[in-house]
């Protein structure tokens, strides 16, 4: 029998230069078929290709046995194909409602009953969204719950996951697993892109590995583990880079100096009397599942937003009492916040790599005229590019052609130039793929090495436990746990968040 979904000698060139090359593959009904690589792999772009939202330059499409050519994602999705997108799609002006319904509206739509019908599909997913707010006062995780649950509400046979766990908490993610088991039940087949490679050998049936727009490789899952699929993602092992020995193994003489201090801050129902403190020279690692306050609080510290006015706390600088109400006087003192979010928060797209590297020196203390150099830019520019090992064509290079991790690297450089004394990565590796993963590691590690007073907070617990000497644990809005590496496991770590 023929197989649901073929794709033959599939090519995509841009200006000459193919970003996906001769690729074939099959998608079985029923099947979980997970989709590895590096960014810029070609994954994205292969996909894309089977939805509908490219045309692929050569190559077939066969959709049970017979070739299909889609004009558009809509008419993939009339042919039962739909794909949860990295970047979500949802309009920000509608509600959760209207964008889970949207195509869907009949000639008269009275809100109170779609409100219903959208707060018992969601409930049944067991995804915690209001379907009465807009998608603009989401955060990151619940607009990919969004995201997945128009895709499942279609009924599509074919259903393409482009990083559907990237922003989701732990317990989020095992809901989403379930779910994938019940499409699998239902003969609903899964193509899976991820970067976390645990996931993929623990969901999948069938593994695709893709290097530099080219297949590798394509095997049941059984036959896979963590280092083979590595190897053939980038042509050597990066597991002891990645999750071995843990980095915070570095002879710390007891603590640093204490750089912050945070007594008792509060915002909200966001923060509640949080307290830690951060040491010159060590990478101090903050855990907690999505509302636990964790990126909140080091949103309070940047300056990104504002604690209570009243019985807000006290914030110590460096021993010096600070309150800052916008991120200007924070970087002017020395504190960096490099954002989980880079799409949105982190870069401007259609800038340069040199004049987004440029703007965090032009915003630093460092900077003290209101005079542009181009020649400033340039060097400033070289020198990061080769210290973060940005790989680009050249420091011209739009930001928004480069891939995930090269993107990060650039948002890490704009912090860096600063020269802070604290810098704060929210996320660091969300999205970014093991090759980048390992380098972002090494370049926080070498921060710590060279003196600075280094946070990191990350919803993947490998990634705490690798790269943290003090791992703080977050929940309900404050800090209720402190470990150090030595003695923190995951059991405890996750005992903690969630009790």
């Amino acid at each position: 029998m023929a197989s649901l979904l073929e794709v033959k000698e599939l090519t995509k060139e841009y200006r000459g230069a193919a970003a996906v090359q001769d690729i074939s593959m099959s998608l079985e009904s029923g099947e979980v078929h997970a989709l590895l690589g590096e960014n810029g792999a070609g994954k994205s772009t292969l996909t894309k290709m089977i939805a509908g939202v490219v045309d692929p330059t050569r190559g077939s499409i066969l959709l049970d046995g017979k070739p299909v050519s889609f004009s558009s994602p809509a008419e993939a999705l009339r042919h039962g194909i739909a794909m949860v997108f990295q970047e979500t799609s949802l309009v920000p002006s509608l509600t959760v409602a209207q964008n889970l319904f949207l195509g869907d509206e009949k000639a008269f739509n009275r809100l109170r009953p779609l409100y219903i019908a959208a707060q018992q599909f969601l409930q049944s997913l067991n995804f915690p969204v209001d379907p009465t707010l807009n998608v603009s006062a989401l955060g990151a995780a619940q607009r990919q719950m969004v995201e997945i649950a128009r895709a499942v509400r279609k009924n599509a046979r074919i259903i393409i996951f482009d990083e559907p766990t990237a922003t989701l908490t732990p317990e989020e993610k095992q809901h989403f697993f379930e779910l994938i088991g019940r499409l699998k039940a239902r003969g609903c087949s899964i193509i899976f892109i991820s970067h976390a490679l645990e996931e993929a050998l623990a969901i999948s049936d069938r593994i695709t590995v893709l290097r530099d727009g080219k297949l590798v490789v394509t095997d049941v899952t059984a036959n896979f583990d963590r280092d083979k699929i590595i190897r053939a993602m980038v042509g050597r092992s990066l597991s002891d880079e990645l999750y071995g020995a843990h980095a915070g193994s570095r002879k710390v003489r007891g603590y640093g100096k204490r750089v912050l201090s945070v007594q008792n801050i509060s915002m909200g129902r966001m923060v509640r009397n949080s307290s830690f403190a951060v040491y010159a020279g060590q990478i101090t690692g903050i855990f907690g599942l999505i509302g636990s306050g964790r990126t909140e609080s080091a949103k309070i510290v940047a300056g990104v937003v504002k604690r209570n006015f009243f019985h807000g706390g006290v914030t110590r600088l460096a021993d010096r009492i600070v309150r800052y109400r916008t991120p200007a006087p924070a970087v002017r003192n020395g504190v960096a916040y490099v954002t989980e979010d880079r799409k949105s928060e982190g870069i401007f797209e259609t800038m340069s790599i040199a004049q987004s590297i440029y703007t965090g020196l032009l915003a630093s203390a460092q900077h003290r005229t209101a005079v542009v150099s181009k020649s400033e830019m340039r060097s400033v520019a070289e020198h990061w590019t080769q210290s973060l090992s940005i790989r680009a064509i050249s420091p011209d290079a739009p930001v928004v052609e480069l891939s995930g991790g090269n993107q990060q690297k650039v948002v890490i450089a704009k912090a860096l130039v600063q020269q802070p004394k604290l810098v704060i990565f929210d996320e660091p590796t969300r999205g970014v793929d093991v090759g980048a993963i390992a380098e972002i590691h090494a370049i926080i590690n070498r921060l710590a090495d060279e003196g600075m007073a280094v946070v990191v907070i990350s919803s993947y617990l490998p990634e705490i436990l690798n790269i943290s000497d003090r791992i703080l644990v977050s929940r309900k809005g404050r800090i209720v746990e402190e470990f150090a590496a030595g003695e923190a496991t995951e059991e405890k770590i996750m005992y903690a968040a969630v009790h």
